[in-house]
């Protein structure tokens, strides 16, 4: 009921508007919906623009004409929007529509959801790091039996010991946000040039990530996927990363090789390992990855809370109305960067 009646206040705005034509196809991350109130925000925000949200029969019509979309879409569907000028995606991830070469080359704005995800992935990734270093899941199992068990097992402080921080941007410096609230020391590996920040001890770009492993009491992967972040840990990054350090990945699967992660879970080199993000995704049954106790594997929900709702209608709000009036939007991606 509550989609439909979405869809025919959608409608009512298509045929009372006259402004520049605005695809919504989706009003917030998956499972979530407007509310007529949220609704009519939107359209009190850009007064100028013509809001519709098609059927998903009739999107590729509609967009076909749009000046805009907002929500995600289908990257081969973007050919057919002739007269885009504006994509604004959810995710933080944009890899799968610069894949489509002639919108990565072209004039079209693509903005993203980089700041919206931020707090609960770096809560999740703490999660992660905390529940292996915690051995919550050992717990979890002797409480299934009832079995009062904890003496001899080894646990581990987060005071004092040495973050690196893969990828600082929108989920990465919430990441190192927390680190540092638990007294860590946080060195952050990130191409661009940063500010000095009070949470984070030191830089260095990604050449220099070899250098910076072996301090590593943790290391946490939070860069977007793109050609130069494509497996860049390797074998040999594993290789120089700690005995008994810990890894967490929260961005995408295809930064890290599995294989070396499985091989470095299995020679003990690492203490554990926390993924929300694999490759292959989903995670296959069979896969060895799922057979090590010390691995904490989640299903790549940590983009998920009850706070991205307000966050996702606040962004896409600001950048409907700054698409009416023409002003810079928010979350601008580098095309040809990817991120």
């Amino acid at each position: 009921m509550t989609r439909l009646l979405t869809i025919l206040i959608f409608a009512a705005l298509a045929v009372s508007g006259q402004g520049r034509k605005v695809v919504l196809t989706m009003p917030g991350p998956p499972g979530s919906q407007f509310s007529a109130a949220e609704i009519e925000q939107l359209r009190k925000a850009a007064p100028g623009l013509r809001l519709v949200m098609p059927a998903a029969d009739q999107l590729r019509a509609e967009i076909a004409d749009a000046e805009a979309i907002v929500g995600p879409v289908g990257s081969q569907l973007l050919t057919d929007a002739k007269k885009l000028k504006w994509l604004q995606v959810p995710s933080a991830g944009v890899e799968g529509y610069l894949r489509n070469v002639e919108f990565r080359n072209g004039p079209v704005v693509l903005t993203n959801g980089k700041i919206v995800q931020g707090p609960e992935i770096a809560d999740h990734a703490m999660a992660l790091l905390l529940a292996l270093t915690r051995q919550i899941p050992r717990a979890i199992k002797a409480q299934a039996s009832e079995s009062w068990e904890g003496r001899g097992v080894p646990l581990v402080e987060l005071r004092g010991k040495t973050a690196v921080v893969v990828g600082v941007g929108g989920i990465g410096t919430q990441i190192a946000v927390r680190a540092n609230a638990f007294g860590m020391k946080v060195i952050g590996v990130d191409p661009r040039d940063m500010p000095l920040l009070p949470f984070i001890e030191r830089m260095v770009p990604p050449d220099r990530l070899d250098d910076v492993l072996p301090q590593a009491d943790v290391v946490f992967i939070s860069a977007p996927h793109t050609e130069q972040s494509n497996r860049m840990m390797g074998p040999r990054q594993f290789e120089l990363m700690k005995r008994g350090s810990y890894f967490v990945a929260v961005s995408r699967g295809r930064i890290y090789d599995m294989n070396a992660l499985v091989q470095a879970l299995d020679s003990k080199k690492l203490a554990g390992a926390g993924v929300d993000v694999t490759d292959p995704e989903p995670l296959p049954k069979g896969h060895p990855l799922w057979k090590f106790d010390n691995a904490v594997i989640t299903p790549h929900h940590a983009g998920r809370s009850d706070g991205e709702h307000a966050r996702y209608f606040d962004l896409y709000r600001e950048n409907l109305r700054r698409f009416d009036r023409g002003e810079p939007l928010l979350n601008v991606v580098d095309k040809q960067k990817g991120y």
